[in-house]
């Protein structure tokens, strides 16, 4: 089976601020180093629109229509201080969950080996009720629930990669004794949540924070000490990737010192739990990554790793 790569050019119509660092180019940037050869075995669709009743598996429809109600007609609306709406931003958000929730349901239907979703605007640090950095719809999160509600799986795991902790994944399944959340993450950092002690209602929460210069050792000793082991026990059906890059020793906004490779590995030691109580059933969501070329190169590493390659 095929490795599917789901994007949608609506995605490129969130506008953002000019010098903001979560722009278009981001998926131009990974479409233009997945257009590379070693790269035409990939099954490519367009993300449909989600329906606002799939986005509400995760957050309130009142919440879900304030959304939709605050997007403009023209001009851009700021809805905090670093998360702002375009005329195409609310379309570009549906087509993120519904990139993410299809690329569920061809996995889990067996149509697809695995899937990586290039979608904007990001959505990890999307809460239950309230947008921030970045992020309006909790996409990862949104197909974890899909998975559960639509696809029957019992227990989903997503595995937070990004340099920034996913405090909305956190919240909505904090509660949850069925969804595992695990991250890796620089702290101290934007949002300021992630510490080892949050560990939510049921234990399922596994956070592994790293320190400003911490590299691929660090990183992967992380995995292999608190992510790995936690992960295996949990026993997944379905596996759900917040496959953020802003880690890369490139990026801009963190301190972390990751390279291609280290994505590669994380991506293959989840793969591999995936395969033993998932049936390989993985699916990848991106997040984070601002320097274009980090971004690039790091995601041609992350599916080429999903390929098998």
């Amino acid at each position: 089976m095929p490795t599917l790569y789901i994007t949608h050019a609506a995605c490129l119509d969130h506008r953002t601020p000019s010098g903001h660092p979560e722009r278009p180019e981001r998926l131009r940037a990974i479409d233009g180093a997945l257009a590379a050869d070693s790269f035409r075995p990939l099954l490519r669709l367009e993300a449909p629109a989600a329906s606002l009743d799939t986005i509400a598996l995760c957050h309130p429809m009142d919440y879900v229509t304030a959304v939709q109600d605050a997007s403009p007609q023209q001009g851009m609306v700021q809805i905090d201080a670093d998360t702002s709406m375009s005329p195409g931003s609310f379309e570009a958000a549906l087509r993120g969950a519904g990139g993410a929730t299809h690329a569920v349901d061809l996995v889990m239907a067996g149509k697809a080996a695995n899937a990586f979703v290039a979608i904007r605007p990001p959505g990890h640090h999307a809460e239950t009720a309230r947008p921030m950095g970045f992020c309006l719809f909790n996409n990862a999160a949104i197909a974890a629930r899909h998975a559960q509600r639509q696809n029957g799986a019992e227990r989903a795991a997503v595995i937070d990669f990004d340099v920034h902790h996913g405090n909305g994944s956190q919240d909505i399944f904090w509660a949850d004794s069925s969804v595992m959340y695990c991250s890796t993450h620089q702290m101290p950092l934007y949002p300021g949540t992630g510490a080892v002690s949050e560990c939510g209602e049921h234990n399922t929460i596994v956070n592994a924070p790293l320190r400003a210069g911490d590299g691929g050792s660090q990183f992967r000793d992380a995995f292999e000490t608190r992510i790995l082991p936690r992960l295996r026990d949990f026993k997944p059906d379905i596996m759900i990737i917040s496959a953020g890059f802003d880690a890369h020793t490139r990026d801009p906004l963190a301190n972390l010192n990751l390279v291609e490779a280290d994505f590669a590995w994380a991506t293959q030691q989840l793969m591999a739990i995936a395969d033993q109580s998932a049936q390989g059933r993985l699916v990848s969501v991106l997040e984070g990554g601002y320097d274009l070329e980090g971004l690039a190169g790091s995601v041609a590493a992350h599916v080429t790793a999903l390929m098998r390659g």
